[in-house]
């Protein structure tokens, strides 16, 4: 099964903004950049979406310019929950905090928040349970850094503790096969 891991555009967040699952936009203009997601997708394809705007936006514009009729949001496709770092800068973060964090982002939470395996773990069981009953055609997701990188981990077999060597930029497209 072809799968098109689509990362949503730029946000409004200043550079150094930690914002996970805060709901913010995206910079404008974003058509430009929108047209060229889109001609590396398919024509017809199951479309699925964080329910984030930052990631919706883009999926309305998929869903528009195709022949999909229908966006499935799907809450496992969330960026990774910071918890009381929401919307702080990075440097802000109490080092009692930050350090231990930094150390093993993979098993350490963010106070109130979440580690990387709580987040990979919802985006296995979307894998697992949503994405592999829908073969019939290709899938497009658009999503998070952090949940992009969750897929390209699993699929590579790479350690969650290296998922960082997955460069994901705004706006990449990455075509992979389930």
């Amino acid at each position: 099964m072809e799968v098109y891991l689509v990362r949503h555009t730029d946000t409004v967040c200043e550079k150094g903004v930690c914002y996970g699952q805060s709901d913010v936009g995206i910079l404008k203009p974003y058509d430009v950049i929108f047209e060229v997601i889109q001609k590396q997708l398919p024509e017809d394809a199951i479309l699925y979406s964080s329910p984030l705007q930052r990631c919706v936006l883009l999926a309305n514009y998929i869903k528009e310019n195709s022949v999909i009729t229908s966006i499935n949001e799907d809450s496992r496709l969330l960026e990774m929950n910071f918890g009381d770092w929401e919307m702080k800068n990075w440097d802000v973060i109490p080092p009692n905090d930050f350090t231990p964090w930094m150390n093993d982002f993979v098993n350490v939470r963010v106070p109130n928040g979440e580690s990387f395996t709580d987040l990979h773990d919802r985006v296995f069981d979307f894998m697992e349970n949503e994405l592999l009953k829908n073969s019939s055609k290709p899938v497009i997701i658009v999503a998070h850094a952090g949940v992009i990188r969750s897929v390209l981990c699993r699929i590579t077999n790479l350690p969650l503790k290296d998922a960082f060597q997955n460069k994901v930029d705004f706006g990449a497209v990455i075509k992979i096969e389930l």
